[in-house]
């Protein structure tokens, strides 16, 4: 399940984020249009109202023949003029800039290449007063009004677009957490997923999930139960073969007839191993226990080398401890026996006679480390990623193994999150073993399931 949910988280996050950025981008550039032009035209509005404003209060007095006549206001750049002051038909000038003969009213006109926006009144007595602006400077004061009003709005889509990036964050973060469940799961561990604090409309993905789950779960247990009742079946014409293989063992029989029995016999035990092998499988791919009571490892690791130590010495090996520390564990007492035998029995099965075995056993941070240090064959490079899983043997087998021995101690590692590390000398050359497996122990997993 790695890369698969969160590539759809991200696609999914992304899409909508990008759609509504887009969204809102498109929108705040079409608001920001409307609200400049509106702006724009309000304030070109308001200047018309200034210029009939002033021209009122000019048609009520008359402006006198003074230094600076027309009546300019530099800093808006308006203009003040009476028109009639100027019978004598001189043309406009710099200080007289608008024409005498402008109708009444609002208008735009042009002169010296200037336009002007100019109101002309006719007062009572017949004279006439005209109040006239660039519309240049109109322009330049309607767009600093008009940018005034959007800048806000400029300053608004950043902060939507970072409010949406929250909103959909969060949103999805179910999605979030329902592909985490998933990833999480294990084939030992298929519990259904939680529905609490999921939305509704989730809800019909998270069934369909769980009733697969519950598929999945029932086709491993039959499987197991398969395995198990198989391998329990075969027990009893095993034991009667062997039975009967001592019966003729203790016949006279040839040299040739003798020699085919005992490859007869260590058929049988091969055949009994796996039998052996499969029912522990079988029982420790299972859910492990709720309570678990805290066990010697130490000791149960030497009862495990006091079983087996007639064996390697029979088969020319030095079996023996380099280190024993106390270690207590968490965990079924059983199982540690299984993970235990699987891997001294292993180094037995391949290491030549004349050979050695170390065993050690050391508290390192809050675990137990166990090693087992064999002068066996090693793995082969080849091998390595492949060597855990059920019935390998490696590209080259050696020995009469079944390749369920190590698979049956990943299962018991991993169940107790424990892990476990092989080391050859020289893979290639195949030369010695280094077998490592770290449980946690007793108190720091209490810990940890209490987090938990």
């Amino acid at each position: 399940m790695d890369g698969g949910p969160a590539m759809l988280m991200s696609s999914l996050r992304g899409r909508l984020f990008a759609g509504l950025t887009v969204f809102i981008i498109g929108t705040g550039l079409a608001a920001g249009y409307l609200a400049f032009r509106w702006a724009f035209d309000e304030a070109i509005e308001l200047q018309d109202s200034v210029l009939l404003q002033v021209a009122s209060l000019a048609a009520k007095s008359r402006l006198t023949d003074q230094p600076g006549d027309p009546g300019v206001d530099e800093e808006a750049r308006l203009v003040v003029e009476e028109l009639t002051s100027r019978a004598d038909g001189a043309a406009p000038s710099a200080r007289h800039p608008l024409p005498p003969d402008l109708p009444d009213g609002l208008q735009t006109v042009t002169r010296a290449g200037e336009r002007w926006r100019v109101f002309v009144r006719t007062r009572s007595d017949g004279t006439r007063v005209a109040v006239g602006q660039p519309t240049a400077s109109r322009d330049e004061v309607a767009q600093d009004s008009a940018l005034r009003t959007i800048v806000p709005l400029g300053l608004l889509v950043p902060g939507l677009m970072l409010l949406i990036g929250i909103v959909v964050d969060r949103s999805l973060r179910p999605l979030s957490r329902l592909a985490e469940a998933l990833d999480a799961k294990q084939t030992d561990h298929l519990e259904r997923l939680p529905t609490e604090g999921i939305p509704k409309e989730l809800l019909p993905f998270v069934d369909s999930i769980n009733r697969l789950l519950d598929r999945i779960a029932t086709m491993f247990d039959r499987q197991r139960r398969f395995v198990a009742d198989a391998a329990h079946e075969l027990r009893s014409p095993i034991t009667a073969l062997s039975l009967q293989a001592d019966n003729l063992d203790r016949s006279t029989l040839s040299d040739d007839a003798r020699q085919r029995m005992d490859s007869l016999r260590s058929g049988i035990r091969r055949t009994a191993h796996l039998l052996e092998q499969l029912l522990a499988f079988a029982r420790y791919d299972q859910a492990p226990s709720a309570a678990l009571a805290e066990e010697a490892f130490d000791r149960i690791v030497k009862e495990v080398v006091a079983d087996l130590l007639p064996e390697a010495r029979h088969s020319g090996i030095d079996l023996g401890f380099t280190h024993v520390d106390a270690a207590a564990l968490r965990a079924e007492p059983l199982a540690l026996a299984m993970l235990a035998r699987n891997l001294i029995d292993n180094a037995i099965r391949y290491t030549p006679e004349g050979g050695t075995i170390d065993v050690s056993l050391h508290n390192r941070d809050g675990a137990a480390v166990l090693q087992i240090e064999d002068s066996g064959p090693g793995i082969l490079g080849q091998d390595m990623e492949r060597i855990f899983e059920p019935f390998f043997r490696g590209v080259r087998p050696r020995g009469d193994g079944t390749g369920l021995g190590l698979s049956i101690v990943r299962r018991i590692v991993d169940r107790y999150d424990g892990t476990i590390d092989l080391h050859s000398v020289d893979g290639n050359a195949g030369r010695g073993l280094t077998v490592r497996v770290t449980l946690p122990l007793a108190d720091r997993r209490s810990g940890a399931a209490d987090q938990r």
